[in-house]
């Protein structure tokens, strides 16, 4: 009886109209909060995030006021289980929680190149290695700045020529620009002539990290700058620790769009009942089952849902995919990006809340008394 539920919300299409558009809103918003919450735990878990560690100053949070001895590296790299170590210099035009920060790193062409996963979209791997002032950019950064190969982009007091584009499999990857660490430490502004912000480590597979950061913190104690050492993803989590807490506070958003979905579907469900309730009656006197009229009204309520939902996920994934999104604070962003799996999470999700919100009103429509309901006006 597909063909009477549709003519059905035909009938009433302003109503129909209304209540898909706020089902689209909602979860448009609340595919947005996902997005953010994935981005989190991308940046904070997996392989690299786990096996990774970060050295960086003791006591110390903006990259610009972490400085190292670049020498620390060396000292490094003789501790059992280290397979590499790579110096890092960052630099940020905000410590602040920003939408659209821009981070460099300065390193080794060489390691950038060999440790971390990207891909040129455009431009030449050489011209990153010949040229002192050669900057590869995420894709993210090129968006939203308008850069292409071969632009010179300038930000405070760095100025680098684009020798390339890259995309990345991780996606906090691609809102980064990668330049010379010399390039970095002599720039005029910074003043980090032989020192870095961080040094990123390298293990081997069979390593303990929790023993190698330890013996890390050990072994430069002596030096001139102490060292706190965290795995990767955990330094990067302290880092964004503000901006945790407001991801988590965001999570109660999503819930409350749901919850606006629930209540906007089950209100029109419940109208739309009352409206019709002697056609109800009218449909058990021909011999239409009670189960069968509820089946009815639920899959109005759940086609409401399903259409909004749909419309709103299939929206907020284009412009998660278009627009390049991420915050960042303190030199670590989050990229918001679209995935298969909070696709199909904000549609199921949408066909379960309609599920919810018509299953009170289904009861109604399936045990209207006949006679009662027959004598209304």
């Amino acid at each position: 009886m597909w063909k009477y539920v549709l003519k059905t919300l035909w009938r009433h299409r302003s109503r129909t109209l209304l209540t898909v558009s706020g089902s689209m809103v909602a979860m448009f918003v609340f595919c947005f909060v996902g997005a953010v919450q994935h981005g989190l735990d991308r940046l904070t878990s997996g392989a690299e995030a786990d096996r990774n560690l970060i050295v960086f100053q003791e006591n110390r949070f903006c990259p610009t006021s972490s400085r190292l001895p670049e020498d620390y590296a060396r000292q490094i790299k003789k501790i059992d289980g280290v397979n590499e170590v790579m110096p890092i210099q960052v630099w940020t035009n905000n410590c602040r929680a920003s939408l659209d920060i821009v981070v460099f790193n300065g390193a080794s062409p060489e390691q950038v190149r060999a440790t971390r996963p990207l891909k040129l979209q455009d431009g030449s791997w050489q011209v990153f290695y010949s040229r002192r002032d050669a900057a590869i950019v995420g894709k993210n950064v090129a968006k939203r700045r308008g850069l292409d190969v071969g632009d010179q982009f300038s930000i405070g007091d760095l100025s680098v020529h684009v020798a390339g584009i890259f995309s990345s499999e991780v996606p906090s990857e691609e809102n980064l620009i990668y330049t010379g660490l010399e390039f970095l430490q002599y720039t005029r502004g910074v003043d980090a002539a032989g020192l870095v912000t961080q040094l990123e480590v390298s293990l081997a597979a069979n390593a303990d990290p929790d023993v190698v950061a330890s013996e890390i913190d050990l072994r430069l104690r002596a030096g001139p700058v102490a060292t706190k050492t965290r795995r990767k993803g955990a330094f990067q989590a302290s880092t964004l620790s503000d901006l945790v807490d407001l991801i988590g506070f965001a999570h109660y958003l999503g819930y409350a769009c749901i919850g606006l979905v629930l209540s906007l579907v089950a209100t029109t469900t419940v109208m739309s009942v009352q409206d019709r309730i002697q056609e109800y009656a009218v449909l058990q006197t021909i011999g239409v089952r009670p189960l069968r009229t509820m089946r009815l009204v639920l899959a109005e309520s759940i086609l409401l849902c399903f259409a909004g939902g749909s419309i709103g996920t299939v929206i907020a994934m284009l412009t998660l995919a278009t627009t390049g999104l991420a915050i960042g604070a303190e030199g670590a962003t989050i990229a918001f990006r679209p995935s298969a799996e909070l696709m199909v999470q904000s549609i199921v999700v949408s066909v379960f809340v309609g599920a919810i919100a018509g299953f009170a009103p289904a009861v109604q429509a399936a045990t209207v008394p006949i006679a009662t309901a027959l004598q209304k006006e």
